[in-house]
């Protein structure tokens, strides 16, 4: 198996691709995001531009949650408001409000006073989606690595906004297991999910494609296993994650065993 890496590689990615290499993975690390002729893989672990470059001439499926799956959660996980729109519905906000685009970063996630302070109809297509929440802070912040519903592994990156690694502590683990029995059905096989701590309570974060998001202090190996169950040839897709497709790969992807 072969798993292809970006041109330049952040410390998370490197500790990934020693992992691989270390379980006998071959990596390619491509020097721009043009895909060589010939090259054939199965994996990727890269942002999403890197990705949605490379991944359909190279057959990879992309896995990632929906984009409405924060705002469709019960507001007893979430400790706060959040909505799916698309940025034209945004814009008539008179409020402040955090607003990020759901599984990428073309709408920088910030606090923006108003609707107006958002990236105009000249910037951005009015019918781009985001996600627009009430104004929280989170006193700590945790990643969960999720592989078939269940924590694979995770660690905290963050305390009050700024970076701070730690491992992640048996509250967080039972929290993000609670989440994931009531709704682990409503997402992709294998998934990052952050939490964290909201006046004194548990809440989630977000989620994100485990292909484009950093390791922190995990177990690098395990950490690993739910990278690769994230990314995968198309033809592998099965039914139970076809749902959550990135983009499409130029065919449709045929069901296989579950």
């Amino acid at each position: 198996m072969t798993l292809v890496l970006p041109p330049r590689l952040t410390a998370s990615a490197e500790a990934v691709s020693d992992a691989a290499e270390r379980r006998g993975l071959c990596t390619v690390q491509l020097p721009t995001f043009a895909v060589p002729s010939g090259l054939r893989a199965e994996h990727l672990h890269a942002g999403p531009t890197f990705a949605d470059a490379v991944a359909p001439a190279l057959d990879i499926a992309l896995l990632q949650a929906s984009e409405d799956w924060l705002a469709r959660l019960p507001y007893e996980y979430t400790q706060r408001e959040i909505l799916a729109m698309p940025i034209r519905e945004a814009w008539a906000l008179r409020r402040p409000a955090f607003v990020k685009s759901p599984n990428d970063k073309g709408i920088r996630a910030l606090v923006y006073t108003d609707g107006s302070r958002l990236p105009g109809p000249d910037q951005v297509d009015p019918q781009t989606p985001v996600l627009v929440s009430d104004v929280v802070e989170f006193t700590a912040e945790y990643r969960l690595h999720v592989l078939d519903g269940m924590v694979h592994t995770g660690s905290q990156y963050a305390e009050r906004s700024e970076l701070r690694l730690g491992p992640l502590p048996p509250d967080a683990s039972a929290f993000g297991a609670d989440l994931l029995a009531g709704y682990g059905d409503t997402l992709p096989t294998a998934i990052v999910v952050d939490v964290g701590v909201s006046n004194g309570r548990w809440a989630v974060i977000e989620a994100n494609a485990a292909w484009a998001s950093g390791i922190y202090t995990a177990d690098p190996q395990r950490a690993l296993d739910v990278i690769l169950r994230a990314t995968g040839p198309v033809d592998a897709v099965t039914s139970r994650n076809r749902p959550y497709l990135r983009m499409p790969t130029g065919r449709v992807p045929q069901p296989a065993a579950d």
